[in-house]
């Protein structure tokens, strides 16, 4: 059944939490000085920015301090975990995400108490027969199972139904994996890299992963069509890998050369939110990749960063 994002319960989000940022450097390479000029401690942050820590321990402070797994999954729910596992490179060369964060958000979903958790991507090359080896050559089939995920199948277009989006301008419909239609629970795993069409590909447009007909996107209008698919649904959380990113050639890469270890990631249940504060750790400013300023003009999230709530911190400091 189609779980879509509550507006509502995001206005309302939006009005209780208060603005401020907490004090510190400004490692979002190219964001403003107001992203860390406030002193106010904030209870429930709209944005969590960690830096300088493995992707696992990364990912422990940043959902600590977004209040715990259990915030987002409840006991016997279902969740999907959607990686972008969309290349056979090793995680090295930044085009995947690392399958260390990929387990930790595993385990922490199993400690909140879920009853299921599958990892999946539609790596967009199943006619090419090397979905499988997408999956193993990334490390993250081995660290999803050996966290107790199942690993689906994302290469067979029988797992994927018809679905109309709402509101869309250009995708008004698709066919999206049974999974995302099912899960109780749906957290968007990116990697921050580099990308020949859109400057970079992120949150937002990871979920072209979750659908079956991923050339349609381009047929019709790239940029529109990844804005338009979060109308159906957004993710419950978004979690950035931003550890190792690929500046150059991508999405594919198939070197280490034009990769930038950042050591960052970023979580929020906002997607427009935390394409935004990625787009900053490239060192690019939110407006000038169009996905993002379509998604903030659909009301699907908020692109502004001095308006929303971001907690920091900096492992080790």
């Amino acid at each position: 059944m189609n779980k879509p994002d509550s507006r509502e319960r995001r206005e309302f989000l939006k009005k209780s939490l208060s603005a401020g940022v907490v004090a510190g450097a400004s490692w979002l390479r190219g964001s403003p000085d107001i992203l860390f000029a406030g002193t106010e401690r904030i209870k429930a942050p709209d944005l969590v920015a960690v830096k300088n820590g493995e992707p696992d321990a990364m990912f422990h402070q940043a959902i600590t301090m977004m209040g715990g797994m259990e915030k987002f999954v409840k006991k016997g729910q279902t969740v999907l975990v959607k990686p972008n596992i969309s290349f056979p490179r090793k995680p090295e060369i930044g085009a995947t995400t690392n399958p260390l964060l990929v387990k930790s958000i595993v385990e922490h979903c199993f400690g909140a108490g879920a009853k299921k958790v599958y990892v999946f991507d539609n790596v967009g090359f199943s006619s090419y027969g090397i979905a499988k080896k997408c999956y193993k050559t990334s490390g993250i089939e081995e660290a999803a199972r050996s966290a107790g995920a199942i690993v689906a199948p994302g290469d067979n277009e029988r797992y994927y139904q018809k679905v109309n989006i709402s509101g869309a301008r250009t995708l008004v419909s698709t066919k999206v994996h049974e999974l995302v239609l099912e899960a109780d629970v749906f957290i968007n795993v990116p990697i921050l890299k580099n990308h020949t069409y859109t400057y970079q590909t992120i949150a937002m447009k990871n979920l072209m992963g979750v659908v079956w007909d991923r050339m349609k996107y381009h047929e019709l209008d790239l940029e529109q069509s990844i804005a338009d698919f979060c109308l159906f649904r957004t993710p419950d959380l978004n979690v950035v890998d931003a550890y190792r990113v690929m500046k150059r050639f991508g999405p594919g890469g198939s070197t280490t050369e034009h990769v930038a270890l950042e050591k960052t990631l970023l979580i929020s249940q906002d997607i427009v939110a935390v394409d935004a504060a990625a787009s900053k750790v490239y060192g690019m400013e939110p407006d000038k990749v169009r996905y993002i300023r379509l998604g903030h003009e659909l009301n699907i999230g908020n692109m502004n960063l001095n308006e929303l709530s971001i907690q920091r911190h900096v492992m080790g400091g």
